[in-house]
């Protein structure tokens, strides 16, 4: 989109209408929801370590467990098959129509286990599966939430 200037001289009142004009014509890129990957039957993921209520040292290993699909890294386009992503005291699912977003600890390696820091008190863990793309499945493939107290 090119805005004219005549004369050398364009209101910002001017640059201000043109600008939202162009943005509500959609002339500008916008975000778009994603196509979500439906999630094989059955399928289940679960935080095998730690273990719901456990008090954990300030860096522990969670280790990830899925039941009904496989583990493939991201961007790899094969059947039945997702990545995990972790979810840290997080009182709310994240947006399932958009790619799993910064708040959340990504393992696109395809990895099963991570070492987690986190500060001393109470925190939530959870799993979420995403699709190639980081999506989450439809239905969401989502573990329960397990509670830790870390020293």
């Amino acid at each position: 989109m090119s805005i004219q200037v005549f004369r050398g001289l364009l209101p910002a009142t001017a640059l201000s209408v043109a600008l939202c004009g162009a943005l509500v014509a959609g002339l500008f890129p916008t975000a778009t929801l994603a196509e979500r990957t439906a999630a094989p039957e059955g399928a289940k993921v679960y935080i095998i370590s730690p273990k719901d209520g456990e008090t954990v040292p300030q860096t522990f290993k969670v280790q990830f467990g899925l039941s009904g699909m496989g583990v493939a890294p991201a961007g790899a386009d094969l059947p039945k098959t997702g990545h995990h992503h972790l979810l840290i005291d997080l009182a709310e699912l994240p947006p399932l129509d958009q790619p799993l977003g910064k708040e959340i600890m990504h393992f696109g390696g395809g990895q099963t286990e991570a070492s987690v820091t986190l500060p001393p008190g109470p925190h939530t863990l959870q799993l979420m599966l995403g699709d190639k793309n980081h999506v989450p499945f439809d239905p969401p493939v989502v573990s329960e939430k397990v509670h830790i107290q870390v020293q």
